[in-house]
């Protein structure tokens, strides 16, 4: 990159950022913790100086590896909940699991999710994080040891392989797909595909599937947050069937995932769906 755009150095910066970790006051030059992330990190990945830190793909595997549940990860992400992600070694591809996930939660409208814990993701934990991941309000991780399905007070979602699974019994609803979420996945395989007709028959360089991946959900979220801030700016605040249609949710089959949503980010609206009215 240097020899091509010499004194540019933001995505040397970039890369440092994503890879530095942190030594101990000693100096003995051992590592001893992993970096500290933060909601601007993962920001970081709307900037084309994060590619240059995940394999070329990564998105790509991920919506082949997970197909419409995505939809539910989604969910779980938007609503800030720990997430431990298990696989047998090697990690590798699993690291890029915890970094597509954190990708689902973007929103580009200022002031939400101010007051909602910061999506922190561990690209690998094991027995030792224990007592940190304690500490953690919402989290997404990946790990090799079996041991943490047990470990259920560290978690709200467990992930074995395709296998998207909760112990909490106020979870259960997330884990089926309903009508919307369907739709929504064939509006992303249908993007996808006319990106791969651009890059093939076109020769279209421009484009790419992670920065459709992200802008799809981010504008997603967008139109969730964008609907419900006006709402709740309304004279009367109540959400109806209609205004839950717009947002691309399914009235009946979401009204959990909106109540937490309300919820979780502090937003004071009504919520009305065929006759069943809850606050």
């Amino acid at each position: 990159h240097q020899l091509q755009c010499p004194g540019q150095y933001s995505p040397l910066e970039a890369f440092y950022e994503d890879k530095k970790a942190v030594l101990p006051p000693t100096g003995t030059g051992l590592v001893t913790s992993c970096p500290t992330w933060t909601a601007a990190s993962i920001n970081r990945c709307m900037h084309p100086e994060m590619k240059i830190t995940h394999p070329a793909g990564c998105m790509s595997q991920f919506i082949q590896f997970f197909g419409e549940q995505i939809m539910v990860l989604w969910k779980f992400v938007l609503l800030r909940k720990r997430i431990v992600i298990f696989s047998p070694p090697p990690i590798g591809v699993v690291c890029y699991r915890v970094y597509c996930c954190c990708c689902l939660a973007n929103v580009s409208i200022p002031g939400i999710g101010v007051s909602v814990p910061e999506l922190r993701p561990f690209f690998y934990v094991n027995i030792a994080d224990i007592s940190a991941l304690e500490t953690e309000l919402c989290y997404v991780a990946c790990t090799t040891e079996k041991i943490f399905e047990d470990k259920k007070e560290l978690y709200d979602v467990y992930i074995d392989n395709q296998n998207v699974k909760s112990h909490r019994s106020h979870l259960q609803p997330l884990l089926r797909l309903n009508a919307a979420d369907k739709e929504k996945y064939r509006k992303l395989s249908e993007q996808r595909q006319m990106l791969l007709y651009s890059q093939e028959v076109e020769q279209d360089c421009t484009s790419n599937e992670e920065d459709l991946f992200i802008l799809f959900f981010m504008e997603m979220n967008n139109r969730i947050f964008q609907t419900l801030s006006e709402v709740a700016g309304s004279a009367e605040p109540t959400l109806t069937a209609d205004h839950v249609r717009a947002m691309g949710l399914d009235p009946q089959g979401d009204r959990s995932f909106l109540l937490d949503l309300l919820d979780v980010y502090g937003i004071d609206v009504g919520l009305v769906i065929d006759n069943l009215c809850c606050s």
